[in-house]
């Protein structure tokens, strides 16, 4: 494939503007609509110990304020990107810089979300076959969103001001 003209191709645009906020939206949907499946199903439970049959207010406030932040990046993401795309169209340098100040704390936040869905799992964090189909969600669509901001930083399918800037543009910086 060819870099693009732009720093944030229809590739990237369509992962990060559409994909990744319905994902959000759809979590945040769930959750309000059903808290205690959302709460119950991050992580297994011991055989001896099932998930509670009612949670407390408090804990199904905090489910629905976790989901509703998620949602809230998710469209973020669609309005910061799009007009980037749009008002910014013909100066893909600083859309490389706008899209770096937005892709790199996300993608720190990817690694973090990763990193503490395991280390909170303790010992059972290894053992995939327990599993809920919800961790496994949340780790695989995790990795969907993480390679390709990983993609986006090594300026694979993508303008890279650093070597595709033109010719002419680098003499007239000299001047």
């Amino acid at each position: 494939m060819q870099p693009s003209a732009s720093a944030i191709p229809d590739f990237y645009y369509a992962l990060f503007a559409f994909y990744e906020p319905a994902l959000t939206i759809l979590g945040f949907i769930g959750a309000v609509h059903d808290p205690e499946t959302t709460h119950n199903t991050q992580a297994p439970w011991p055989v001896d110990n099932p998930p509670p049959t009612s949670l407390p207010k408090a804990s199904i406030v905090t489910v629905i304020q976790l989901a509703h932040v998620c949602a809230l990046m998710g469209v973020v993401n669609f309005f910061v990107l799009t007009a980037i795309r749009k008002h910014l169209s013909t100066q893909p340098a600083i859309q490389e810089k706008i899209v770096f100040a937005l892709m790199t704390p996300l993608l720190m936040g990817d690694c973090m979300h990763l990193f503490v869905t395991l280390w909170a799992l303790g010992d059972e964090r290894w053992d995939v076959s327990q599993w809920s189909p919800m961790l496994w969600t949340t780790i695989v669509l995790g990795f969907s969103l993480m390679i390709p901001r990983i993609m986006w930083h090594l300026g694979i399918w993508r303008y890279v001001d650093a070597c595709d800037r033109q010719a002419d543009v680098a003499t007239d910086e000299k001047k």
